[in-house]
């Protein structure tokens, strides 16, 4: 899949996921990548852009197979962000499907 589209889909695709549960990263890279051929290394730096924004916070959690893992949790300003991203995502995504409609069946 073209690399442009992915890259503006994986900001939404990560906080729908936040937003239905604290995620570590690897787990985000996990769940995105069973629908998404992505790279492990394009969600990490997604995510502490995310922190910075202030859309998400951090904490750690012990783990029973290993090191405490740092679990990434939405916080209320980044679930506004997911909503008028997700809102955005539809007009551009009707758009672009209209357009390609009437390009297909210009008979």
């Amino acid at each position: 899949m073209n690399i442009q589209f992915k890259k503006g889909v994986l900001n939404i695709c990560v906080l729908a996921l936040l937003n239905k549960r604290d995620h570590y990263g690897y787990e985000l890279v996990r769940e995105i990548s069973g629908q998404i051929e992505i790279s492990e290394g394009a969600v990490y730096p997604l995510l502490r852009k995310l922190k910075q924004e202030g859309y998400v916070t951090t904490y750690l959690q012990e783990s029973t197979e290993g090191p405490s893992r740092k679990y990434y949790q939405l916080t209320e300003e980044g679930r506004s962000n997911m909503w008028a991203l997700i809102e955005e995502w539809s007009d551009f995504s009707q758009g672009v499907n209209h357009i390609i409609k009437e390009g297909v069946n210009h008979d």
